[in-house]
């Protein structure tokens, strides 16, 4: 090798250019120019490069502290190795080897490395990725285990890497499997520091949204396992992202376009009836208007928090529990940790992490409306007044009721609360989160409350009058049975009579759509739309067309005998120029007149023979008079028989138009937004007219969190004299010195 380095050397001397000369930046731009000029240049550093490689390791082999010292060789080897990353794309055939070397260097030696040579070799690496000379697959694995070293920058440059590479790939590249793949085994191995960072790459891809979703599912469903990780630190890891992922502040949610907020406002204005917001600000007195303005703003809030629950993807309503294979399985496991108190190592887990996995199993429980009974036992020994984190446990006992769970299997712990929180003996602060632990429990389960034990908490709306919280959490408690089962109520407690009475559901009890979900709102927008347009033709218009013909004086009916030659001749002349559709459609009713006209002819002959034989012939007026009766009645049958025929021809011209009902009950995308409007519109005349408690299904409940913040009292107190003295000076603070009007006045005139 040395004599292939002379004979470069006295190359390149021959020519004019020598190597200790050789500036590394002013040569890579002259090669990005001119790259068949320099190959001589280039194969010159390689060599060197792999000469540095070379003392570096055999330096290594005597003692760290020496290469750590010999700086020179460290900053050598990382600015040829930055240059070489930098000119591989122009020489392929000639540096080959070259990312597959630096990859192995950084692999076997990375412990002996400097910070500063670390860094650079691994610019390199990210480099050579970036112009396609290596791909991500031989480079994740080894940017996971660098992340260990304990270098800060390393694990930035590292971490930030493969995020967005990953990030950058499209949805179907089908390069994600494998990559999950490596980052999934990573996560399970033994060793602490490579799973921590394993698990800190999945959950921030997957808070991303990039390994997200049900293509995505083994993401989710391999953070969930991290549960089960023989490190309590990837377990808290895992079980903390769990219950935190909520409350995740995401970026690509942050930065949404203001195009659908824009849609969302849109649609929320559009749905108000402009009826009751010109109500609101124009009739009435100013309390009524403020009542009203208020009573719009709530439909309005109401409104939009039912569309931001509706949408798919949404924090409120997405956890990665939802991907779970075997919710069963998964609860039961963790409840098994739970309860044996099982050692890692040397020591138990802390309460903090016990209270962890309770709100983990009870959501898991919740969401998937699963039958563990054992764990509300278990919360049993937790659910006590003098506890620390008394409020999360309950709202972990809310969280994990639903409809489907027996109310045999919560009762005990149901009795435990109200006897522990409901009584006379406990602090007013206690009493109220009681009452609202109630009634988020009986929202789930309706069969746990009694007669009895609900009369006693209504009284506690009047018995402690003067604690705001208390009463409130009474009236809503109250509130709640008027709308499930208002038979448990004492009859003052009841409400106004008037509704439908509700009838509790059984236990079991689930309402099945056979059809598409308010899909009928459509077919009422239809058929009113067929009656506004269908109109009837009127009996009056029937006998103004009809029935001045048949019911004119007899010199009228002369003359109309004398014209009718006249008017047979311009219909013959006439007749080429009539549509044969339109001619059929008259001939059919001139028949039709016409045998109207003989039966009436007939009948009038009947009549008469009957008058002559009972009567006789001599009194003209009365035959006139019965034959101007006969006339009209005559015209009646007439016009029932065409109005009867009207109606005939309209069902006809409705059953040609095919229904929903007979139709293939295919929906198109406009038929679906056209339901989703009728039901917004029928959200806001609900919301409008609605004076209670909304009871919320089983599926809204299960995914809806429950917040330990919300079961406390939150009542504003009555401030002290000092406190308003306060605020008034505060308000004081902007405004000018007190004049008198006159004296306003007078200064305006000045």
């Amino acid at each position: 090798m040395a004599g292939s380095l002379g004979l470069m050397t006295e190359s390149l001397k021959a020519s004019g250019r020598s190597s200790e000369n050789l500036s590394l930046p002013i040569l890579q731009g002259q090669i990005k120019r001119d790259p068949e000029g320099y190959g001589t240049e280039v194969q010159l550093i390689y060599k060197q490069f792999n000469a540095s490689v070379d003392l570096f390791q055999q330096q290594a082999a005597l003692t760290f502290s020496s290469v750590g010292s010999e700086t020179s060789v460290a900053k050598k080897l990382g600015d040829r190795a930055m240059f070489l990353a930098h000119v591989t794309p122009f020489y392929p055939k000639h540096l080959a080897a070259f990312p597959a070397q630096l990859t192995d260097l950084l692999r076997t030696s990375c412990l002996a490395m400097p910070s500063g040579l670390r860094n650079h070799v691994a610019q390199a690496l990210i480099l050579l990725m970036n112009r396609k000379s290596l791909v991500m697959e031989d480079l994740l694995a080894l940017f996971l285990d660098i992340q260990t070293l304990g270098d800060k920058n390393l694990r930035k440059i590292a971490f930030s890497h493969i995020v967005q590479t990953i990030r950058k790939m499209s949805i179907t590249d089908p390069r994600h499997n494998s990559l999950q793949k490596i980052v999934i085994s990573t996560l399970e191995q033994e060793d602490e520091a490579k799973a921590k960072r394993a698990l800190v790459t999945l959950c921030e891809l997957h808070k991303r949204k990039v390994w997200f979703g049900d293509k995505h599912d083994r993401v989710a469903i391999a953070i969930c396992e991290a549960c089960f990780h023989t490190s309590p630190r990837i377990m808290i890891s895992s079980l903390r992202f769990l219950l935190d992922y909520d409350n995740i502040d995401d970026e690509d949610d942050s930065d949404a376009s203001s195009g659908d907020e824009e849609e969302s406002k849109q649609s929320s204005q559009v749905m108000i009836n402009r009826d009751a917001v010109y109500m609101a600000n124009n009739k009435g007195t100013s309390s009524s208007k403020k009542k009203k303005q208020a009573k719009l703003q709530r439909a309005m809030r109401s409104i939009k928090k039912k569309q931001r629950a509706s949408s798919e993807n949404t924090p409120s309503t997405y956890s990665p529990l939802n991907h779970l294979n075997d919710a069963q399985n998964f609860a039961e496991r963790l409840l098994s940790r739970l309860q044996t108190g099982k050692n890692i190592g040397k020591t138990s887990e802390r309460v903090e992490t016990r209270l962890m996995m309770i709100k983990v199993i009870a959501r898991t429980i919740g969401r998937h409306k699963l039958h563990l009974l054992s764990f509300y036992t278990y919360l049993q020994n937790y659910a006590k007044q003098d506890r620390k984190d008394t409020t999360h446990i309950l709202a972990a006992a809310v969280q994990a009721c639903h409809d489907v769970v027996p109310s045999g299997a919560v009762e005990p712990l149901f009795k435990q609360i109200v006897n522990e929180f409901l009584h006379n003996g406990s602090l007013p602060e206690a009493i109220a989160v009681g009452l609202n632990v109630v009634r988020e429990m009986c929202l789930r389960i309706h069969e746990l409350m009694t007669e009895e034990l609900l009369q006693d908490l209504a009284r506690y709306k009047k018995d402690h009058a003067h604690n705001k919280a208390i009463s409130a959490a009474s009236r809503s408690l109250i509130a709640l049975f008027r709308e499930i089962n208002p038979s448990l109520l004492v009859k003052k407690d009841r409400g106004r009579p008037g509704g439908p009475i509700a009838r509790p559901k059984q236990y079991g009890e689930v309402t099945v759509f056979s059809d598409i979900p308010n899909v009928e709102l459509l077919q009422e927008s239809d058929n009113d739309q067929d009656d506004d347009d269908v109109s009837l033709p009127s009996s009056d218009d029937m006998e103004q067309e009809l029935i001045p013909d048949e019911c004119g004086t007899e010199d009228e009916a002369e003359e109309e005998d004398s014209n009718d030659g006249d008017d047979m001749n311009n219909t013959e002349d006439d007749s080429s120029d009539v549509d044969p559709l339109v001619s059929c459609d008259e001939e059919e009713e001139e028949n039709d007149i016409d045998a109207a006209e003989t039966d009436s002819e007939s009948e009038e002959d009947e009549g008469e023979a009957s008058d002559s034989s009972v009567e006789g012939s001599g009194n003209k007026e009365k035959a006139k008079g019965k034959k101007r009766k006969i006339e009209d009645f005559d015209a009646s049958l007439l016009a029932a028989d065409t109005s009867l025929r009207a109606l005939k021809r309209c069902a006809e011209a409705k059953s040609e138009q095919p229904s929903f009902g007979e139709s293939d009950g295919i929906l198109s995308n406009e038929d679906f937004r056209k339901i989703k409007e009728l039901k917004a519109k029928k959200d806001v005349k609900i919301a409008l007219a609605r004076k209670g408690f909304k009871v919320p299904d089983s599926d809204q409940l299960s995914k809806k969190l429950v917040d330990p913040v919300k079961l406390e009292a939150h009542i504003r107190h009555k401030l002290t004299k000092e406190e308003r003295l306060e605020l008034v000076k505060a308000g004081r603070e902007d405004r000018g010195k007190y004049k008198s009007k006159t004296a306003i006045k007078q200064k305006k005139v000045c």
